[in-house]
């Protein structure tokens, strides 16, 4: 008798991420058929027992790190399981870290868009193979500052072919890119680096030195920060050469990091490895900044699929488990604590994607332009920050369900943090911002007249606040977390009501922009319809 299961809900699988989505088909309405046709596809695939399945290998089975072989050869290798190639040659088929790059009319003037909603399915299945594929996304940014590199490689990355064979990328189907920034020494302080950059008499440089985080180890080329003769530079350095030997890479060891297990990240030393310089002499700083532009919109997006997938989990708990006679989902403190996060989620939601459209809008409207400059840490900030408390929050709606390791909510919150701290932590962002504010303030201006205008009278109030807080923050360093929160908050608000959300916007501005006293979720009165909320946001599958 106790063999039989009673009052267990049954696995999140078997439906459609796609279809189940209410905001994002209509973020993606103006898509084309064949590339909504393909999300329909994607949004299937990522919830089949046989993705959940490969999703749990890669973080179980987690990379490992070869330096030699058993007669004392150097390899230099990191062995993946099955389950992490299976992942990325699917991601690498849908063009995820290429597409924006690729030559042809189709959603042209949309590519970031299409890219984010591919992405976003993508990431509520498993975040950690996704670290390459925007490494390689943003690294050809990066080459674009060296026409001729950029000639040379773009095509082989944009092939859509998954290679992990260990050959010259010459000789190779597809490449991935990697980065190496961060040192020992200097952490996000890239000027502090020590990797020294000599000169060959072939134009190329020798790189010597160490980097404290390498992400992707196997990737076919990285973009390395080197002191050159003539300051801070950036090089494209080939992790194998193309007569086969490696190009001076010595692994030292694998993080042994919190989350993100499926991807390794190293430490690693080089030794005379040979680079061509990107860019600049001098300007590796600025080489660098379009790649980590591209970074830090992944972050808010994966950032949000992963705050989608575990309250996803949540809601499905709560609507098949009872309790004192009930289902979960209809007792009234729960039905307020999910439709409390369904509005964050929502929001970030709805403010990564308004980025991504940015970014598609840039070159042709300066209002999207100021958008895309001093928006993008705000959005970073704020999406990629609330998720491990979000999480976390998800976790509790399933009691010690949730924190097991066989329920995938473990692994979305020890996974949501790396997104907060990679590629800028919080304080960066909130630096950045007052960065552009003392630069170029009438990049705010154009931002708060898109704020003021899609929030309409409802918001009536908001701009003086921000104008407010922007005065404080110029005078006062410590205050640009304020500052940074209200404009990521303002501008959500703003995107909801753009999107015609009625009822789920009036419930987001008066909760986040009313002065509510907030700590937890849960801080919903009965003047919002919270049932209304969930079912609308994740509708109950039939």
């Amino acid at each position: 008798m106790t063999d039989e299961v009673i009052n267990q809900p049954p696995p999140l699988t078997g439906g459609n991420a796609w279809r189940g989505d209410p905001l994002l088909i209509q973020l993606a309405e103006r898509f084309s058929d064949p590339v909504r046709k393909d999300l329909d596809g994607l949004g299937k695939f990522v919830v089949t027992p046989e993705a959940q399945e490969l999703a749990r290998l890669a973080n179980t089975d987690t990379p490992k790190l070869r330096t030699h072989d058993r007669q004392g050869r150097r390899l230099d290798l990191v062995e993946y399981h099955p389950a992490y190639h299976a992942l990325m040659r699917r991601s690498v088929a849908g063009g995820l870290h290429s597409s924006v790059w690729e030559n042809g009319d189709a959603e042209i003037g949309r590519r970031h868009q299409v890219r984010a909603a591919r992405f976003y399915l993508t990431a509520e299945l498993e975040t950690g193979h996704l670290c390459p594929i925007t490494m390689t996304n943003a690294s050809l940014a990066a080459l674009m500052a060296s026409p001729k590199l950029f000639r040379e490689w773009a095509p082989r990355v944009t092939t859509r072919k998954y290679d992990q064979t260990q050959k010259p990328p010459v000789q190779k189907t597809g490449l991935t890119l990697g980065m190496g920034m961060t040192e020992k020494q200097g952490g996000t302080d890239v000027r502090a680096n020590s990797t020294k950059a000599e000169r060959t008499g072939s134009g190329f440089y020798r790189l010597t030195g160490h980097k404290w985080f390498m992400s992707a180890p196997m990737s076919d080329a990285f973009l390395v920060l080197g002191q050159a003769p003539e300051g801070l530079s950036c090089f494209l350095v080939p992790r194998i050469l193309g007569d086969g030997s490696g190009n001076g890479f010595r692994f030292q060891r694998l993080k042994d990091k919190l989350g993100n297990r499926s991807n390794a990240s190293s430490e690693v030393e080089f030794v005379n490895a040979i680079g061509e310089m990107v860019g600049d002499p001098g300007a590796g700083v600025k080489t660098i900044m379009d790649m980590v532009t591209l970074t830090r919109l992944d972050c808010a997006i994966a950032s949000s699929a992963l705050m989608r997938a575990g309250l996803a989990e949540a809601v499905h708990h709560t609507r098949h488990r009872q309790v004192f006679g009930s289902n979960l989902i209809d007792q009234p403190l729960m039905q307020r604590v999910l439709a409390d996060m369904a509005l964050d989620v929502a929001a970030a939601t709805a403010l990564s994607f308004r980025l991504a459209r940015s970014f598609d809008e840039a070159a042709s409207d300066r209002g999207e332009a100021a958008f895309a400059r001093a928006m993008t840490p705000v959005v970073k900030y704020w999406v990629c920050k609330i998720a491990p408390q979000l999480l976390y929050e998800a976790m509790e709606c399933l009691g010690g369900n949730g924190y097991v390791e066989e329920a995938p909510l473990a692994r979305y919150y020890r996974e949501a943090p790396v997104n907060a701290i990679w590629e800028g932590s919080g304080n960066v962002m909130a630096l950045d911002v007052l960065r552009v504010l003392g630069r170029a303030p009438g990049l705010f201006e154009e931002v708060l007249a898109g704020i003021d205008r899609d929030l309409g009278a409802g918001g009536r109030g908001t701009i003086g606040v921000l104008k407010a807080a922007m005065q404080v923050a110029a005078t006062d360093q410590g205050s640009a977390r304020l500052l940074t929160e209200q404009l990521a908050l303002s501008a959500a608000a703003a995107e909801l009501r753009r999107l015609g959300a009625g009822r789920i916007a009036d419930a987001f501005v008066e909760t986040r922009l009313g002065g509510q006293w907030r700590t937890t979720y849960g801080m919903l009165d009965s003047r919002h319809d919270a049932r209304m909320i969930i079912d609308t946001l994740y509708p109950p599958v039939t």
